[in-house]
């Protein structure tokens, strides 16, 4: 199979199915997060969050419209039959994701006891990424670099979108144990999940003309 017919295949439907399966945790959560939030039904391990009940829900919102709207903007069909539709949501995602990586530095400056220097350190770089990432893809759509354009958001995507990651290797162990995992271990797998989400952003760039 030539290497075209692989990216039409690759950037079908399948592609956004899969995203969307793949983000799924990190999305309930927030949906969960925006409605436990103004009933203060918080759980707690997150109480703490009740002390910024704005930056919070903005946080989760940011999260769960950038994660749903992500694989539809990648989606080959939506940018050849509804230009106009993938233009608007565009803009959608784009301010979803400058909220997600706002409020991800905010709530690390409030609350810098969060976990340990290692994670603090890597939620100030990804958050700063992220916005640059949204930052220079917008510009180069602005400037009809289209290939440009689509490399920085799906880059912005793989950042924003770590949660995911981190939720499929924590998740199987708290049902098994019962138990999250904790200090430096939790911190390093959050780490781990950045750079496996990156890796792979950079791969899919690579494989899509």
């Amino acid at each position: 199979m030539s290497d075209l017919a692989q990216a039409r295949r690759f950037s079908g439907p399948a592609i956004a199915a899969l995203l969307l399966i793949f983000t799924g945790i990190p999305i309930a959560i927030s949906f969960v997060r925006m409605g436990q939030i103004p009933l203060g039904a918080l759980p707690p391990d997150a109480v703490k969050f009740t002390a910024v009940p704005f930056g919070h829900f903005f946080h989760a919102a940011g999260g769960a419209v950038f994660g749903i709207l992500g694989p539809l903007q990648f989606s080959r069909a939506l940018r050849g039959r509804f230009g106009r539709l993938h233009r608007w949501l565009g803009r959608v995602f784009v301010l979803a994701g400058l909220a997600l990586g706002l409020t991800s530095l905010r709530l690390v400056f409030q609350f810098p006891d969060a976990g340990t220097w290692i994670l603090v350190t890597a939620r100030l770089v990804m958050g700063a990424a992220l916005l640059g990432a949204l930052v220079v893809g917008l510009r180069a759509a602005l400037l009809r670099y289209l290939a440009r354009h689509r490399a920085w958001m799906i880059r912005a995507y793989a950042i924003g979108m770590g949660a995911a990651t981190i939720a499929l290797v924590m998740f199987p162990i708290f049902i098994i144990t019962g138990a999250p995992l904790e200090g430096y271990v939790s911190d390093l797998a959050f780490v781990g999940s950045w750079v496996i989400n990156i890796t792979i952003g950079e791969w899919v760039i690579r494989r899509w003309p």
